[in-house]
């Protein structure tokens, strides 16, 4: 295990998300032993101005002043939030000399944020992590950490992502001293162009899921006005979902509620409510009341598309429904994940076959199945899941240590 060291994390999200973040979840396991800096996704100029106005900002504007320090204090004393100056927006730009030149100096805005905490704390040898933040793939190179390491979540699927990040994520690799991938895919990807690449998978907070289960959780509110039973997803609804087979799901199951709770963008929220009558929308819930909602769904869904970016997803969400004792239902997306689950999930190929292990979840879920989906989970903790990172980190960190 990792311990008594210094961890900076460069993340792909906020820490104060409405979703809890893979990175996130992994800075406050490693801040455990270790004392751990997460450097939250960077603002531009144009987010400020677009988004001032909202409570998250407003907490940080002085924090982005160039004489501030932007170290934010959290519950932990091992942890601490660090707020980057305001960067230029530039992924407008088409790729070339000149998005790598002002890409250059947001990265050495980044850089400079960093140094100064590091002088102010103290800090020689460090490890930094690159957690799937690939619009910014040369901070690591350009810190000199002691082991430099790029977290793969997910891969490279929206435009916005794709346009400089292919090139940047190889960038990313390369300059790299380890690669720890979230998914099998994701790591055969890589293990092609990397000597040192890892499979750790993401996981759950099982203690938190396991609290749908406590009497004096109630359900969340506003699931109380949808007659039962509730089919329900918890996440972000988006490119990867498979529209066209929830409609084709929805449409014959009309005795049920499909409830999908989570961020979705206007486009793919008239998507969703054109699918059919029985279909809702409600918004983000904090994390911390994720039990509520467990506790008020009959079966939970994970109805991705399937094709070969969603063949290297693995969803937190996964965990967090089976945490729960919640009969879930995904599609064949993945089919790793089968191993992961150890039978407890139906991953199923058609509208037809999803529909079917629907009504099976309903009408023949046991105590027995309810204790094997327990049991998956409680493999697959981020308490382990983080051990296992951290004898990575510990491994490599040592060798590297003159």
């Amino acid at each position: 295990m990792l311990k008594n060291a210094v961890v900076f994390i460069l993340s792909n999200a906020k820490y104060d998300a409405p979703i809890e973040s893979t990175g996130y979840t992994l800075a406050k396991h490693l801040a455990k032993d270790n004392r751990v800096f997460y450097i939250e996704y960077p603002a531009t100029i144009r987010d400020y101005f677009a988004f001032k106005h909202l409570p998250e900002f407003e907490k940080k504007k002085k924090l982005y002043n160039r004489k501030s320090l932007g170290v934010l204090n959290t519950e932990f004393d091992s942890l601490k939030i660090v707020i980057t100056r305001l960067l230029l927006s530039i992924n407008f730009l088409p790729e070339g000399w000149l998005y790598r030149k002002l890409l250059h100096l947001n990265e050495k805005r980044i850089v400079k944020r960093i140094e100064g905490v590091k002088k102010a704390f103290g800090i020689t040898d460090f490890i930094f992590i690159n957690s799937f933040n690939i619009h910014y793939p040369n901070v690591g190179a350009m810190l000199s950490p002691t082991l430099n390491v790029y977290h793969c979540v997910d891969p490279l699927v929206s435009g916005y992502d794709t346009k400089h990040g292919l090139i940047s994520e190889a960038k990313l690799v390369a300059q790299s001293d380890v690669v720890i991938c979230t998914s099998k895919k994701l790591y055969n990807l890589n293990k092609a162009r990397h000597p040192h690449v890892f499979f750790v998978p993401n996981a759950a907070d099982f203690n938190l899921s396991q609290q749908s289960a406590l009497a004096s959780t109630p359900v969340y509110p506003q699931l109380l006005k949808f007659k039962k039973p509730i089919v329900g997803f918890l996440g972000s609804i988006e490119g990867r979902t498979d529209f066209k087979l929830l409609g084709e799901v929805c449409r014959a199951n009309p005795d049920k509620n499909f409830v999908f709770i989570g961020p979705i963008a206007q486009s793919y929220l008239h998507k969703l409510m054109a699918l059919s009558n029985n279909v809702h929308h409600l918004p983000s819930v904090p994390y911390a009341q994720m039990p509520q909602v467990l506790k008020g769904f009959d079966v939970a869904i994970i109805p991705f598309e399937k094709n070969e970016a969603s063949a290297t997803i693995f969803p937190l969400k996964l965990f967090e429904y089976l945490g729960s004792g919640t009969p879930v239902v995904a599609t064949d997306f993945n089919l790793d994940l089968e191993e992961q689950t150890e039978g407890t999930v139906p991953f199923c190929a058609n509208a037809q076959s999803f529909s079917d292990a629907l009504n099976e979840a309903l009408t023949q879920d046991t105590e027995e199945k309810k204790m094997a989906r327990l049991n998956a989970a409680k493999q697959n903790t981020w308490e382990k899941r983080a051990s296992e990172f951290s004898e990575i980190l510990e491994q490599f960190f040592k060798a590297k240590k003159p």
